[in-house]
């Protein structure tokens, strides 16, 4: 698209020959949405171009097209870029993208067990077996290898067990790459001085935050989280609800987890404290919510100073 934003060009580019597009048009700007594999895609063209990676979720707010397909959202993406008003997303480095790979990846095989053990009491629920029965721990494992099905429930309940070995024993190979790679890291090191955050929690929270300096101040990271409050005003009346769940779930999700550890086991004083005070107004969950968004705060600082935790008020 021109200055004028006249379409100068309209064509239809394969992964082949990215290099060939991006060598015409060196010195151009450009913008792809951020998809799920759009790594290569972007580094290929940013060998020449200057590449922008735009935001799919405020692309939808911001397109007005009644119809979505490629040629729609090619035009709209070179709008955009002409008027200088792309909605960027957050490109991560090669390091944390190998970071991302690891804990994505093992979070996605401990669903995919997950999704057999589920599988495993369905067959016992068909069979009239009540019992509660863990797939996964070693006494739950031990009354499933003596239980008698008929044919060929027998053979199901034997297969989904040996589904379930292989993806702990794949699960274990990735835990040993992300002690490894959590070890190696000052940011993780330092996320691991938190009482309740070990070294997976520590790499996750460290993939999905990124590089700390992009953020200016706290707030921006919590936004980023999707932990920030949704703010409504009227006139003079101003309501604030529940969190926007923008962002990064899996952030979120191992924010939560870190800070119910810190104040129901770790006995985490600072967390705890804070915890306490507001369970005495609001629901549990609403509780250890803001707690995670007051982890989140702390993270920010602790990254940013690099420094140890130690919040203030509580001894280290």
């Amino acid at each position: 698209m021109d200055e004028n934003g006249e379409i100068d060009r309209e064509v239809r580019v394969e992964n082949a020959n990215l290099d060939e597009i991006a060598q015409e048009y060196a010195g151009s700007e450009a913008a792809i949405e951020a998809t799920g594999n759009y790594y290569h895609i972007h580094d290929t063209l940013s060998e020449y171009l200057d590449v922008v990676v735009a935001n799919p979720s405020e692309l939808n707010l911001i397109a007005n097209a009644d119809t979505k397909t490629d040629r729609v959202d090619a035009k709209e993406l070179a709008r955009l870029v002409r008027l200088g008003s792309v909605p960027e997303s957050y490109v991560p480095s090669e390091e944390i993208r190998e970071c991302r790979a690891l804990v994505r990846g093992r979070h996605k095989l401990v669903e995919n067990r997950k999704d057999y053990a589920n599988k495993i009491h369905g067959l016992l629920t068909d069979h009239g077996i009540t019992r509660k029965v863990k797939p996964l721990s070693v006494g739950g494992r031990e009354f499933l290898e003596e239980l008698t099905l008929p044919a060929p429930w027998d053979t199901l309940l034997e297969t989904y067990l040996e589904v379930i070995e292989t993806f702990t024993d794949q699960i274990e190979r990735l835990e040993v790459a992300i002690e490894d790679r959590a070890a190696s890291r000052e940011e993780t090191q330092l996320l691991m001085t938190i009482p309740g955050v070990s070294y997976y929690s520590a790499l996750l929270i460290h993939a999905e935050v990124g590089e700390i300096d992009r953020f200016d101040e706290d707030k921006q990271v919590v936004s980023y989280a999707g932990l920030n409050p949704v703010i409504r005003e009227s006139g003079d009346s101003r309501f604030e609800g529940g969190i926007s769940k923008k962002g990064s779930e899996k952030l979120r999700w191992i924010l939560v987890q870190c800070s119910r550890v810190a104040v129901h086991r770790s006995e985490d004083e600072y967390l705890s404290r804070f915890y306490q005070r507001l369970k005495n107004r609001k629901s549990g969950k609403e509780a250890i919510v803001a707690t995670a968004r007051k982890l989140l705060v702390s993270i920010f600082h602790m990254l940013d100073r690099k420094e140890v935790y130690d919040p203030p008020g509580v001894s280290a």
